[in-house]
């Protein structure tokens, strides 16, 4: 475990139409760095919340391709540091020279944006087909929509931080990951998962953000059947959503919702 915690505590001033500026105190999300190493490889930063980062790590590195399988990762170990936090994975041998091939591409990507025909079409992989079964019921959407508040306690003390939830086919609520990055919840999700051998069966995803294509990429390669977003998509999260077969649904409220 790391000794950075997921809330703090720091000092405002309240101020009103009607009256002079009032110090308050009122808890915060925390954000930090967080590097992920591979075998000794540094791969990515993330901005992220300091908590379920062994989850972090599974779904990130699900989400990369870089394993398949929960078990190509032998151990995940957290390392406090000035800045931030390092987290160093040991992949099984087999996956090793995913992480040297994608490392050659990030340091070309990182002088000057996506570069060249190789970088854009690594920025968008072909995404297996999902089967997506039976849409759930239009009642289960709506009662998971009205329950995740209630299953959210970071975001409950701080309103600032994003959830992805695992809901079941009658739209209970199973499992929910909390972060500061709308990413970083479906990778902790998604790892959480595979950590326990949880599957979708015949539930689905439902998270509190736009969509975004990188969204849609993650849910696909997790084997989702569906996606429910609170807010907008954009247009290539529609795209590569019909694409691969997944079911999207967007701007979920209480009241309505857009099947894309």
């Amino acid at each position: 475990m790391t000794s950075i915690p997921p809330l703090g505590e720091r000092a405002f001033t309240r101020i009103t139409a009607s009256a002079p500026g009032e110090p308050i105190s009122r808890r915060v999300a925390e954000e930090t760095p967080v590097a992920i190493e591979y075998d000794g490889l540094g791969y990515a930063v993330l901005m992220a919340t300091p908590a379920d980062l062994d989850d972090l790590v599974l779904g990130f590195s699900l989400a990369e391709r870089l394993i398949d399988r929960p078990e190509q990762i032998a151990e995940i170990s957290p390392h406090d540091v000035d800045r931030g936090i390092i987290l160093r994975a040991s992949l099984a041998s087999e996956c090793r020279p995913r992480v040297a091939d994608r490392v050659r591409h990030r340091l070309s990507e990182s002088s000057c944006g996506l570069c060249g025909i190789e970088n854009l079409e690594q920025a968008l992989r072909p995404l297996p087909m999902v089967e997506a079964g039976p849409p759930p019921a239009d009642a289960a959407l709506f009662r998971a929509v009205a329950a995740l508040g209630d299953c959210q306690p970071l975001n409950r003390a701080t309103g600032a931080m994003h959830a992805a939830a695992l809901c079941g086919p009658g739209g209970d609520i199973r499992l929910v990951r909390e972060d500061v990055g709308r990413h970083n919840a479906l990778d902790k999700l998604i790892g959480a998962m595979a950590r326990i051998g949880q599957g979708w069966d015949g539930g689905f995803a439902l998270v509190t953000s736009r969509c975004s294509f990188e969204l849609v990429e993650k849910a696909v390669l997790a084997g989702c059947p569906t996606l429910v977003a609170i807010s907008a998509p954009t247009g290539l999260a529609i795209d590569r959503a019909k694409q691969a077969g997944l079911r999207l649904i967007v701007l979920a409220r209480g009241d309505a919702m857009l099947l894309a």
